[in-house]
Formats: C-alpha cells, sequence, structure tokens
C-alpha cells in the first residue's frame, strides 16, 4: 500500500506544482484567455494567485516531509487541504455549471483523500 500511497501522491504533486505554478506565474488577464479558467473572472486577482499558492505548497507537502521524514504528518495535512481545495472547486464549477470541469473535481478529491486517509492511517 505503501508504494500505491507514493504514486499516488507523485502524482498529484506534479499535477498540483504544474497548475499552482501556472496561475502564480500567469497574469490574471492572460489566465482568462483559457477557456477552462473562465472561474477566474469571478475571483480577484489575488484570491486566485493564493489558490495558486496553497496548490504548490500543498504539492510540495504531499511529497518532503515524508521523503525527508521530517514532520511526516504534514504529509496528510497537505492532503486533506488539497481536498478542501477540490471541494471548492467543485462548488465553483457547479454553480458555474461548468460540468466538464466536475468529474476530474472529483477525481483529484478522492485521490487526495485517499493520500490523507493512508498517511493519517500509517
Amino acid at each position: 500500500m505503501n508504494v500505491v500511497l507514493w504514486i499516488v501522491a507523485g502524482l498529484l504533486a506534479a499535477l498540483y506544482l504544474a497548475a499552482g505554478g501556472m496561475k502564480l506565474a500567469t497574469p490574471r488577464e492572460k489566465l482568462l484567455e483559457n477557456p477552462n479558467m473562465g472561474w477566474a473572472a469571478d475571483f480577484p486577482g489575488a484570491a486566485v494567485k493564493g489558490i495558486g499558492a496553497v496548490e504548490v505548497l500543498g504539492a510540495i507537502g504531499l511529497v518532503l516531509p515524508r521523503a525527508l521524514d521530517i514532520a511526516p504528518v504534514l504529509t496528510p495535512l497537505a492532503a486533506t487541504g488539497l481536498a478542501v481545495v477540490q471541494i471548492g472547486a467543485i462548488i465553483v464549477h457547479a454553480r458555474r455549471k461548468e460540468t466538464k470541469a466536475l468529474p476530474m473535481n472529483v477525481v483529484l478529491l478522492v485521490l487526495a483523500a485517499f493520500v490523507a486517509i493512508g498517511r493519517f492511517a500509517g
């Protein structure tokens, strides 16, 4: 089970590092040109950057604490935080009737919850 948790955490970390990094590095106006980022129009630029920062920090927290054996309790906490981010994303996309985004959000929520539960239990 430990290997599966590492694989899932690594995949989530790569995805959130890319997604969060994009939100942090790309100007809001440029983000709004992306058809998958329409939700950003409903939020101030600082909120979008904040979400990006949470995603990047969560990605780091999924891997580094456990890999370095320094405060490994941060790994399930990071996974829990990313699950909460996905709950927020599901709510935003549902309110905006962006149903195409929902399956991916649900998958990411389930995977983050899997890592959180697996790491809290182990």
